[in-house]
């Protein structure tokens, strides 16, 4: 019987531990502040910031909303950023994804500054996180990272597959899998003969966007598979880019949708924040 990974659980354990870490800092007098900046009313992006505001106020730290108008030029969303810049009371910067179609994304996070950058997809962050410097992961991958080692699942030296080569899970993915040891194979839509390479892996990530598209016929048996995606079926039941009533019985471990990645998403926004924190009052 596969175990279960449970993000939900996992998700809530770091943020009690950050909790912890928070009211220590508070008491040393350092508050922590994160800015997130919404333009817009995308249904999706709002459940995505109340959820990020959620977990601002059960760790402790302050959440300071900038919710604006569709109609926000570039110039002035990009103003508001270099002033939350220049704001020591800020520790970190969030811009809600996507943003309209008349802003330049890359344009965008680019004006955050690398060391208040807690979504790390400033160019500079990824470049540190490349180098094997420190710096802010994207809180995703980062999140599959503590999945994986706090459910007792080894990376070193096993041969790990990452579908999908997105800038924000497959890349940086890649990267923290080659820090922990993995030996990593990325594959895409246009990876030749996927199911072989797929059946390759001791541990399978899955962001290939597509719903239900990963079966047992990917997957080695006690392989761990980790579901990336989300979705909506037939019957409007969320779920993930693997078929998982499929492939639960091939693998050792396999993380749910929902109830998987999700939480742990924001879980370790949370924990870029406090970085973000402790890192800017070392250099006061």
């Amino acid at each position: 019987m596969a175990q279960i990974i449970d993000g939900k659980l996992i998700s809530k354990q770091i943020k009690d531990e950050l909790k912890e870490q928070v009211q220590s800092m508070k008491a040393e007098g350092t508050n922590i502040c994160l800015a997130v900046i919404q333009v817009g009313e995308d249904p999706a992006s709002t459940v995505y910031v109340n959820n990020k505001k959620k977990a601002c106020t059960y760790t402790g730290i302050e959440s300071r909303a900038y919710e604006l108008p569709e109609s926000t030029s570039e110039a002035e969303l990009i103003s508001l950023v270099e002033q939350l810049n220049a704001d020591d009371g800020v520790n970190g910067i969030l811009v809600q994804l996507p943003l309209p179609s008349h802003m330049n994304e890359d344009k965008i996070i680019r004006t955050i500054s690398p060391d208040k950058d807690v979504d790390g997809f400033h160019p500079v962050s990824v470049g540190r996180l490349w180098i094997g410097e420190e710096g802010f992961v994207s809180c995703t991958p980062a999140g599959i990272i503590q999945l994986l080692k706090r459910s007792g699942i080894e990376i070193s030296g096993k041969e790990c597959v990452v579908i999908g080569r997105s800038n924000i899970v497959g890349k940086p993915m890649a990267a923290l899998l080659l820090r922990e040891n993995g030996t990593v194979t990325v594959a895409h839509s246009r990876t030749e003969n996927l199911k072989e390479v797929a059946k390759r892996a001791d541990i399978l990530i899955v962001a290939i966007g597509k719903k239900e598209f990963i079966n047992s016929e990917y997957i080695k048996d006690g392989a761990v598979i980790i579901d990336v995606g989300m979705h909506r079926d037939e019957n409007n039941k969320l779920c993930g880019d693997v078929d998982y009533a499929d492939a639960v019985s091939k693998a050792s471990a396999i993380t749910p949708v929902p109830g998987g990645v999700g939480p742990m998403t924001i879980a370790m926004l949370m924990n870029n924040c406090v970085a973000a924190a402790r890192r800017q009052e070392e250099l006061r």
